[in-house]
C-alpha cells in the first residue's frame, strides 16, 4: 500500500551507508528528515568495523553458510565463529534500536527500506577456503544465491516486527555487476581475471532472491548498480520493480531504456545528487531538479509520470559528518518537492 501511495509523487531516500557508530542517532536523523511521503531506511554504519560493513551484514543472513574474516576479506567457512556472531549482533542491535525509535514516534512512516548486497556482488566479495573468490565457482555462486534467498524471509519478518504496519522496501546492491558481467574482476593472485558470468545466470540469481522477497511480503524491490554499463533491461527482466543508479554519466541509450521501463510501470531511483566530495558545497536544488527534468522532457515522458521517480544521492553517505549527511537528506527532499511541482504543471 505504501509503495502504491508513493508512486503518485516523487519521493526521496538515501542508499544506506551512514556516518558514525550510533544507530539511535542515525535512526532519529533519518526518520526525522525522511518523513512521509519519503522513504526512511535502516542505516548501515561501517565505521563500527567488522560485521557492520555491507558485505558482512548481508552475509550474516546466509542460511547454512558461515563466514569469518581473513586478511583478504570475508571467507566462507565450515562453522560459525566470532566474526559472524559480531555481524549478527550488530544487525540485531540496529533492528532493536529502530523499533525503539519508531515506537516513540507520534505517527509512524508508511514504509521502511533495507539494503542487501545482491547475490553476484556477494559472490565477488566472499572467498573460498582456497583463497579464491566464490565468484570463480559455479556451485558456490548457486549456493550463495540460494542461501540468501532462504535467509531473507526471517530478516524481513524481524524488520516488520520493528516497524509494524510499514511497507518494507528492499534495495539489492550490486556494486560489482559491471565487472562481473565484463569478466574484469581479478583473481586472488591479481595476475589474471575471472571469466565473465553469463547474463542468464545473473538474471536467474536476481529472480531467485526477488521472488523470495516478494513471498516474504516485501512491497518493492529495486536493484542498485553503478551507471557504467548498467544492465537495466536485465534487472527489469528479473522481476525487479525498478532500478537505482547515478544519473551523472547515463547515455542516451540508457535513458531510453529507463523511459521504456517507466512506461511499463517500473520505478527509477535517480541518483540525482552527486556526492563525490563530502566537503564540497551541495549543488543548488534547481540545478539538481533539472538533471531529472531535462532528459524526462527530451524523452517525451509526461510530467505526470514523474511519480515513478525516487531521488537519492549518487553514493552512500558514510564519508560525511552526521550533520552533512542530514543536509544531504534535506536537499533530496527539496529536489523531490521541485519535481512534484513540475509534475503538477
Amino acid at each position: 500500500m505504501a509503495a502504491e501511495t508513493a508512486q503518485n509523487q516523487v519521493t526521496a531516500t538515501a542508499l544506506g551507508p551512514w556516518p558514525g557508530t550510533d544507530p539511535a542517532e542515525a535512526a532519529r536523523i533519518i526518520r526525522g528528515e525522511l518523513g512521509s511521503p519519503h522513504l526512511p531506511f535502516l542505516a548501515e554504519l561501517p565505521d563500527r568495523g567488522v560485521g557492520s560493513d555491507a558485505l558482512g551484514r548481508t552475509a550474516s543472513l546466509l542460511v547454512e553458510l558461515a563466514i569469518d574474516v581473513q586478511p583478504h576479506g570475508w571467507r566462507l567457512v565450515d562453522r560459525p565463529g566470532k566474526d559472524l556472531r559480531r555481524a549478527k549482533s550488530a544487525l540485531a542491535t540496529d533492528i532493536n534500536v529502530l523499533a525503539d525509535v519508531a515506537g516513540s514516534e507520534e505517527s509512524s512512516a508508511d514504509a521502511l527500506k533495507i539494503q542487501l548486497r545482491g547475490p553476484m556482488s556477494l559472490a565477488a566479495g566472499l572467498y573460498l577456503h582456497n583463497g579464491e573468490r566464490a565468484l570463480l565457482d559455479y556451485g558456490a555462486r548457486r549456493d550463495i544465491a540460494e542461501s540468501l534467498a532462504a535467509g531473507v524471509a526471517e530478516h524481513v519478518s524481524r524488520i516488520r516486527t520493528a516497524v509494524p504496519g510499514a511497507g518494507i522496501v528492499v534495495q539489492l546492491d550490486e556494486p560489482d555487476i559491471s565487472s562481473v558481467l565484463a569478466g574484469t574482476i581479478p583473481t586472488a593472485s591479481g595476475y589474471r581475471t575471472l571469466r565473465s558470468i553469463p547474463v542468464e545466470e545473473v538474471t536467474g540469481a536476481w529472480r531467485l532472491v526477488i521472488d523470495a522477497l516478494r513471498a516474504a511480503g516485501v512491497a518493492e524491490t529495486v536493484v542498485s548498480v553503478p551507471e557504467i554499463e548498467a544492465p537495466i533491461q536485465q534487472i527489469l527482466s528479473s522481476g525487479a520493480d525498478g532500478v537505482a543508479l547515478p544519473l551523472k554519466a547515463l547515455t542516451t541509450r540508457q535513458w531510453e531504456q529507463i523511459a521504456t521501463a517507466v512506461e511499463a510501470g517500473k520505478r527509477l531511483w535517480a541518483g540525482a545528487l552527486p556526492i563525490e566530495n563530502p566537503r564540497a558545497t551541495l549543488p543548488r536544488t534547481a540545478e539538481l531538479v533539472d538533471t531529472v527534468w531535462r532528459p524526462w522532457r527530451q524523452l517525451g515522458l509526461p510530467a505526470s509520470s514523474l511519480g515513478a521517480v525516487r531521488v537519492t544521492p549518487s553514493d552512500g553517505l558514510a564519508g560525511f559528518s552526521p550533520s552533512g549527511a542530514k543536509e544531504v537528506l534535506n536537499r533530496l527532499s527539496q529536489i523531490a518537492d521541485g519535481l512534484n511541482q513540475l509534475a503538477l504543471g
